[in-house]
């Protein structure tokens, strides 16, 4: 199939892409890497009336470390932050899961920025995120404003993007020598989404995992922290925190694997990850 019929801009100031929106609101589109639009538009599951091109944009696309947080631009491909040495210095959690990202055709258009905001549960970044404890920025009419990953993934592909919003950054905490990281995945093939996947953040303190945040992804309609499995693993009790995991997650049968098969790869992953935070403690 092909996309129906529809107006097409591409803006070369951020302060003109926020002008349609407000202008249009529902009726357009943002469009960043379009890895993910392109196909719902040929398939017209997606049907604006105004695709809105950021491609234009160039403030969008840069890294910048200050204040001990690195910043992302909303227009930096996957291909060029697996690159950025910035990137693998200082937020090494990303730069883990970034070649677990589909395959080097997408990562090549792919944006980080376009991933966060269309929040797939099933996707590494918004996941990464999370387990990062870090933040969102996002440019309206009103100016920008800042939202904690804690509130911004509100449900399934749904954020707290407001209709005359674009998303323009992602902000992480610079890691630090006291900064541990783990992640894993489970798909059936190397590219495909995962059928479940875990990101972990913390920070060893006296031989001790402290500010311990788990985060699955691809068992619920957002990522979703593991807080029993994480207080359990605190404590430094691994069979614990395994059997935590019951009462965090209950994912639902989906077209991947049916929800018992999801919670045991939970499991799995849990030891996997451990194992991962452990080593770098060492």
């Amino acid at each position: 199939m092909k996309p129906g019929s529809f107006a097409y801009s591409k803006p070369r100031s951020l302060d003109e892409a926020i002008d349609l929106l407000g202008e249009h609101r529902s009726d357009a589109r943002v469009l960043a890497g379009g890895q993910s639009l392109l196909p719902t538009l040929n398939m017209r599951l997606s049907a604006p009336r105004l695709l809105i091109d950021l491609n234009g944009i160039a403030e969008l696309d840069r890294i910048d470390c200050r204040n001990g947080t690195i910043e992302i631009g909303a227009m930096v491909r996957y291909a060029q932050a697996e690159q950025a040495r910035e990137v693998s210095q200082h937020a090494p959690l990303i730069a883990r899961a970034l070649p677990q990202i589909a395959h080097p055709a997408i990562r090549n258009r792919g944006t980080i920025g376009g991933s966060i905001a269309l929040a797939d549960p099933a996707a590494e970044l918004p996941a990464c995120l999370l387990a990062l404890d870090g933040q969102v920025e996002l440019a309206g009419p009103k100016g920008k404003r800042v939202v904690a990953a804690d509130d911004f993934f509100k449900g399934l592909f749904e954020t707290a993007i407001a209709a005359d919003e674009v998303l323009t950054a992602i902000r992480l905490p610079i890691a630090t020598k006291a900064s541990r990281y783990g992640f894993a995945e489970i798909a059936r093939r190397h590219g495909d989404y995962a059928i479940v996947g875990l990101a972990a953040s913390a920070n060893m303190r006296s031989g001790a995992l402290t500010d311990l945040r788990l985060v699955y992804f691809g068992v619920a309609t957002k990522p979703l922290r593991a807080r029993n499995a994480e207080a359990a693993l605190t404590r430094g009790n691994l069979d614990d925190a395994v059997d935590a995991v019951a009462s965090d997650l209950d994912p639902a049968d989906d077209i991947q694997a049916k929800g018992a098969f999801k919670k045991h790869l939970a499991h799995v992953l849990l030891k996997r990850v451990a194992r991962q935070l452990a080593e770098e403690s060492t």
